[in-house]
Parts: C-alpha cells; sequence; structure tokens
C-alpha cells in the first residue's frame, strides 16, 4: 500500500515480519507464510507468533519469489480449526472474495494489490464509454472485478482452469458484472490478438517469475516479457489507455519495467513498490508496479 494513500481494510492487517515470513490476519484467522523479503528479525517474540496462529505454511525452497508457481512444495500446519474456506470484504469496491489455505501457500489473494485496485477504477472511470480492458495472468480475479464494476467490459485470462473458475465465484460474491473468462497462455493469446488487430484500451499484465500454461507452456519472465509487452502494445488503443504492469520477480528493478513500458509504448511510465504497513512498524515491499496511460 503506498505510504500516502493507506486504504484501510478492516479484514486484513500485517501483524508482524521477519526472518523471511508474515504473520498476517485474514479475517478471523491468523495465519504464518513464507515471505522471501522479509530479511530483519521478528518484532514479536516466536511463542506469539505461534500462540496467535492457526496455521502455519512451511515451503521447501523458502528463496524463491511468492510469486512464483514452478516447482513449488511444502505443507500447512495448523494449530487451530480453519474451515476449507472464508470471505474477505474490501468495502470501497464491495469486493468479497474467498479465501482457501492452498496447498502451495497461496490463499486466493494478494493484499499488496489494493493500491492497483485504486488505479485501475479510476484509468476505467477516466477512460468512459466501457473500455475494454484485459487482465493477464489474472489470478483469482479482484483486478477484473474492480475493472467490470468500474464499467469496463472485462476479458479475464489465466493459465490454471481451476483458478479462473475461483475468480468466477468471486465475481458471483461480488456481484460483478459479465466478465469474459479464458483459460489460455497469456503469450499465445496476445500475439493472435496482435494478428487479428483487436485493440483495448487497458491492459493489467501480471506475471510470475515462472509459469506454465495450460498445455504446459513454459513462461519465464526475464526471457519473455520484452516480447510480451511489444505485443501488448500492438493491441493497445492509441488514443487512449492504461497499462498496468507488476513485477514480482526479486531481480528486476522499477527501472526495468519503465524501460520496457517506454521502449514501446513511447510514452513516461512511473513506478513504486505495493508495500504493506506493519503492526510492528516495519513494512514490507512485496511487489513494483510500473504505470503508464494517456
Amino acid at each position: 500500500m503506498i505510504k500516502d494513500k493507506p486504504y484501510l481494510w478492516e479484514d486484513y492487517e500485517l501483524i508482524d515480519s521477519g526472518f523471511s515470513e508474515k504473520l498476517e490476519r485474514f479475517g478471523k484467522y491468523i495465519l504464518i507464510r513464507p515471505e522471501p523479503q522479509a530479511l530483519w528479525p521478528k518484532q514479536l517474540p516466536e511463542s506469539e507468533w505461534k500462540s496467535r496462529a492457526h496455521a502455519r505454511f512451511e515451503r521447501d525452497n523458502s528463496k524463491k519469489s511468492h510469486r512464483d508457481t514452478h516447482n513449488e512444495n511444502g505443507g500447512w500446519q495448523f494449530y487451530k480449526t480453519i474451515p476449507n474456506s472464508w470471505e474477505m470484504v474490501y468495502k470501497p469496491f464491495d469486493l468479497r472474495l474467498k479465501l482457501s489455505c492452498t496447498s502451495f501457500g497461496h490463499l486466493g489473494i494478494f493484499v499488496e494489490q489494493v493500491d492497483n485496485w485504486h488505479f485501475i477504477d479510476e484509468q476505467v472511470r477516466r477512460i468512459g464509454e466501457t473500455p475494454k480492458v484485459l487482465n493477464l495472468f489474472a489470478y483469482t480475479g479482484a483486478a477484473s472485478i474492480v475493472a467490470a464494476k468500474a464499467g469496463a467490459d472485462v476479458t479475464h485470462l489465466d493459465a490454471v482452469r481451476n483458478v479462473v473458475t475461483w475468480a468466477n465465484e468471486n465475481k458471483q460474491l461480488s456481484k460483478s458484472p459479465e466478465i469474459r473468462w479464458l483459460v489460455d497462455d497469456a503469450f499465445k493469446f496476445v500475439k493472435r490478438q496482435a494478428n487479428k488487430g483487436t485493440v483495448y484500451q487497458g491492459i493489467i499484465i501480471d506475471p510470475p517469475a515462472y509459469g506454465r500454461g495450460p498445455e504446459g507452456e513454459k513462461w519465464v519472465l526475464e526471457e519473455q516479457i520484452n516480447e510480451l509487452i511489444g505485443y501488448c502494445s500492438k493491441i493497445t488503443d492509441p488514443n487512449k489507455f492504461f497499462v498496468l504492469l507488476n513485477l514480482y520477480s526479486m531481480g528486476l528493478s522499477g527501472t526495468i519495467g519503465v524501460n520496457l513500458l517506454k521502449a514501446h509504448y513511447g510514452l513516461t511510465a512511473e513506478w513504486g513498490e505495493c508495500t504493506v504497513p506493519s503492526k510492528t512498524g516495519l513494512d514490507l515491499p512485496l511487489c513494483t508496479w510500473v504505470r503508464t496511460s494517456k
């Protein structure tokens, strides 16, 4: 969350972080999960972490970005009872999202994206006239729902079918307007759209560092992001648009994202960190965002 725009979220708080873990509250439930960017000491004693937590996820390879989807292994230790799923609400958009303790440590939400949700809402309303928005690597659909509620014609694409099903459940919970759901490889889809001459006024690019398409297509961020953004620029309305790029790879700086957008769009981009404030005073950076618009 941007420090000068601390959007309030009653259902979430970062209680503490450190030693490559984070202690978070999601609604009624407190969880411990790996966080490779929390390189400092914990501010609360380990005994308090464990006594407060309902569960802890331990991953075999804790050095990877928390958005990696390649070769993740680990498991949950449950200290207290947690339902198979529960809901969180973000009131500004009446966004209602289903959460679940998945086998790879994710819950179905990335809370640091709240600032980007507000950016998407503002841009869709600025453009007006039902802009077409393409959400790539769209996960469980929070950004798609925000865009649809703001008045966009949204295409939501993810490579994992059960994740798209999850996104549709969130759409129903949030009482969102209709969204077009696609299970496809983002790179192949954008290339096809460029060949067809399809045009969008908004493009959201939220790639993991590593991933697989529905037919096993390999995605490596550093190897393919340049060409992907090149194709995205070909399907972007040249007159009025916005582009949002998220970078979760710890090895990439915001300047790289700015250079990519400037090279392909010819416009200056801005960048910053999606940072979650902590109850113990040590804010946690989780994502670099890069944005440009016209």
